[in-house]
């Protein structure tokens, strides 16, 4: 998902067209989408003479739309956590696995059931067995993300892909390993403990940053900073385990 500058920013301002139904779900704007966006969006390859009147082209698409939006989500929700384990949550919550899950609950697989052309040649795949593999429901369901995108603006389709994925990311977060508790699990192992130091402070009191190191055998494994001793720890813990499995 590599989103330029220049991109960013049109997309940021980008706003909605009269009509977009506003703060409507994801599965409102599909239903509203036009003919001519919708139909490309559930149709595969194999059933079109031009592999551009595939899904293919719009699934580039919605991958950036759906990145960014859950990306912006996750570093305005946890302003404690560090860039590596903002990417862990959203590497998970936007994964082939997530996108299907959410594509199932919009009733994606029906949609593309209705749209199969059902060509009596047998060449084409039928919608059924597309449904088997693990591609192409994740794909669809990004293909309607990047066609939302395109008629009603970025705003409003982030809104509605946030909304809809908001469970997967409850869901990671809530599984998220506890960096101090398996680190001090792995040094019990070793007949050890571990020892956090806070090293510095920073910033005014509203927006502290804290900085903290982890003290194994009388030597620092590992340093980390967050808005919080608490999180700081987390981070600096995440850093030491690493040291340990090397």
């Amino acid at each position: 998902m590599r989103l330029t500058l220049s991109w960013l920013k049109r997309s940021r301002d980008q706003s909605a067209p009269a009509g977009a139904p506003a703060g409507s779900g994801l599965g409102a704007l599909i239903e509203g989408l036009p003919a001519e966006l919708k139909v490309p969006a559930l149709t595969h390859s194999s059933w079109t003479s031009e592999r551009t009147g595939s899904y293919e082209r719009l699934a580039l698409l919605g991958d950036s739309v759906l990145g960014l939006s859950i990306a912006d989500e996750l570093y305005r929700s946890f302003p404690d956590l560090s860039a590596g384990a903002l990417t862990k949550i959203l590497n998970q919550a936007v994964s082939g696995a997530s996108c299907a899950e959410v594509g199932r609950e919009l009733g994606i697989p029906e949609l593309l059931i209705e749209a199969d052309p059902g060509t009596p040649d047998g060449k084409q795949t039928p919608a059924r067995l597309l449904l088997e593999g693990e591609r192409p429901l994740p794909e669809i369901t990004e293909a309607l993300i990047g066609a939302c995108y395109l008629h009603y603006g970025f705003q409003a389709t982030s809104t509605a892909v946030v909304m809809a994925f908001r469970p997967r990311i409850d869901l990671v977060r809530e599984n998220q390993t506890d960096f101090k508790s398996a680190l001090q699990e792995e040094a019990a192992r070793h007949g050890e403990t571990v020892a956090y130091e806070v090293l510095a402070a920073r910033g005014p009191a509203h927006q502290r940053t804290y900085e903290v190191a982890v003290i194994y055998r009388s030597e620092e494994i590992g340093r980390g900073e967050g808005r919080s001793k608490k999180a700081a720890g987390q981070a600096a813990a995440e850093v030491a385990l690493e040291r340990f499995s090397d």
